[in-house]
């Protein structure tokens, strides 16, 4: 039996999914995985090595968020970490995927660069809409005295 009040691991995963970051993070997986499919077609494959990073780190983190982890394991700063995640990632897609356009002549290479820049804007999309939560509100400090004099 489930915990009181508790949902399922699918039903986490089905609610984090119909959220603005869970389809973001599924977007990025599906594009790291095409990416992937595209290099390891091309006569260069060396570039797969980005993919599968980004591809790792972001089931990591989808992982995290749809389990509620990020919220028990206070230790580290997942958001900060998250953001960081999407910034270095736009900007290697961007430059592998511009390189790849360049320089390589084959179907599945210009694909895969192809699908690079778009993975890179989903990156850099993700780390936009991730900068505002890292943003702490606070409320101010009264500035009566207690006494209330």
């Amino acid at each position: 039996m489930e915990p009181s009040g508790g949902q399922g691991c699918v039903g986490r995963c089905g609610a984090f999914l119909r959220s603005p970051k869970g389809i973001i993070l599924a977007l990025e997986i599906g594009l790291c995985i095409i990416i992937l499919i595209c290099y390891g077609a091309s006569y260069t494959p060396g570039y797969t090595g980005l993919a599968i990073c980004e591809m790792v780190l972001s089931i990591i983190f989808f992982i995290i968020y749809t389990l509620g982890l990020n919220k028990q394991l206070t230790f580290m700063h997942w958001g900060w970490s998250d953001f960081f995640r999407a910034v270095i990632g736009a900007l290697l897609f961007l430059i592998t995927s511009l390189i790849v356009l360049i320089r390589h002549r084959d179907g599945p290479g210009i694909a895969a660069g192809v699908f690079g820049l778009l993975a890179g804007i989903l990156f850099a999309y993700d780390a936009y809409i991730t900068l505002p939560t890292l943003r702490k509100s606070h409320t101010a400090a009264p500035t009566e005295s207690p006494e209330g004099v």
